[in-house]
């Protein structure tokens, strides 16, 4: 029997992800140092109180049946969370916890478009704003994030038939891959935008704990009129190191909130109750441990970019995010050619720009994933290398 699988998933691509992984294994076989910086996974650990909750309510039979729905207690958790981190009140028909932020952007298309209708993705891009889209069946229209403009959309680049068209548009600060961060007059031109061209905003507010040099990352929704036009994820991956359990909220407009849990009540009975358990000792605190882990990353931060440049490859300053975006030194043609030349020379693993979009092309990510010696230890061994001093 011959299987013919659906046309949708000729959309989706391994690529480049899969070379590197076959070039890694490759490398460790022949018994070379590999240095991987390519995937965004906390190294840091769960905070006891977040495992104990866990681990307490997983001892408790009762816990292990389907949820169905989110625990009173997780969103009153929500809701006080963003009170008190981001001075936002919100309401409890305002919350839905997702399986991850990943999961939950992957399916609100689904939610939220139609056949012909428009959504405007940014180019670099988190590869998961497009398939949301794309399951949807929206249209993709790509607006170009450039570094000349801090890596912020220009609306009026937007022709007019396309915001009158578009469902809604995907916005993420900080933001990965490209480690900008957003000005609160970028939020305030957003929901103008948003309101004249009746959009809706999605905001994916992964890493608003992991912000560099003294600034505080806030919310979306602490702007006048953005729950009008949407919500926003916020997840508990990366600030609490939760990558594992899956769990994040969407958090904002009602009627958007109340389409997607009816959209999660056909495929979803609800998170484990132990994940609940331990979302809301994550959300209730302590956090200091949060901020610590910021400073260790801006220490990482500092190792590479300022390492980097001490070599002479002029790396910006990530401003947020757990990752650093770079521009390939000169002397190569792609970045796919860069990463496979650092790896074969160097065992240093990072990502190249173009898996994030066509606008990604000459630049690579590395993720801050390892300590600061052993990235002070990459740093020399690039440099020894010799790969910064190539000609074209």
């Amino acid at each position: 029997m011959k299987i013919e699988v659906s046309k949708r998933l000729d959309h989706f691509k391994t690529g480049i992800f899969a070379a590197l992984d076959e070039k890694k294994i490759e490398l460790i076989n022949s018994g070379k140092k590999v240095f991987n910086f390519s995937v965004g996974t906390p190294d840091f650990p769960v905070a006891d109180h977040i495992k104990n909750a866990l681990l307490e309510s997983a001892n408790d039979p009762d816990e292990w049946h389907y949820t169905l729905r989110d625990i009173p207690e997780l969103t009153e958790a929500v809701k006080s969370f963003y009170k008190k981190r981001f001075e936002v009140d919100v309401e409890l028909d305002e919350i839905v916890a997702v399986n991850g932020s990943q999961e939950g952007i992957a399916h609100i298309g689904m939610a939220l478009v139609d056949p012909g209708d428009v959504v405007l993705l940014p180019n670099p891009g988190y590869p998961v704003f497009e398939v949301g889209a794309y399951l949807g069946g929206a249209e993709l229209y790509f607006y170009d994030l450039k570094e000349e403009n801090d890596f912020l959309p220009d609306f009026s680049e937007i022709p007019e038939e396309v915001a009158r068209k578009a469902k809604f548009i995907m916005v993420s600060y900080p933001y990965n891959p490209v480690c900008a961060v957003a000005p609160d007059s970028f939020y305030e031109e957003l929901i103008r935008f948003a309101k004249k061209y009746n959009i809706i905003v999605i905001h994916d507010n992964a890493y608003s704990d992991i912000i560099y040099d003294g600034v505080k990352g806030g919310s979306f929704l602490r702007f006048p009129g953005a729950k009008e036009v949407g919500v926003e994820f916020y997840s508990l991956s990366k600030s609490f190191n939760f990558t594992g359990a899956r769990a994040s909220f969407v958090v904002g407009n009602k009627e958007i909130v109340r389409a997607y849990k009816l959209l999660r009540s056909q495929y979803d009975f609800g998170l484990f109750k132990p994940v609940q358990k331990a979302a809301i000792a994550a959300l209730t605190g302590p956090f200091d441990g949060v901020v610590l882990q910021c400073k260790k990353y801006q220490d990482r931060r500092d190792a590479l970019c300022g390492g980097l440049r001490s070599i002479g490859w002029n790396v910006r300053d990530s401003k947020g995010t757990m990752f650093a975006w770079a521009k390939i030194p000169e002397g190569f043609n792609s970045s796919q050619e860069f990463c496979m030349e650092l790896m074969e020379k160097t065992g240093v693993i990072c990502t190249p720009g173009d898996a994030f979009g066509t606008m990604g092309e000459g630049y690579v990510r590395f993720a801050l994933v390892l300590p600061v010696e052993t990235i002070k230890e990459c740093i020399k061994i690039i440099d020894e290398s010799g790969i910064l001093k190539k000609t074209v």
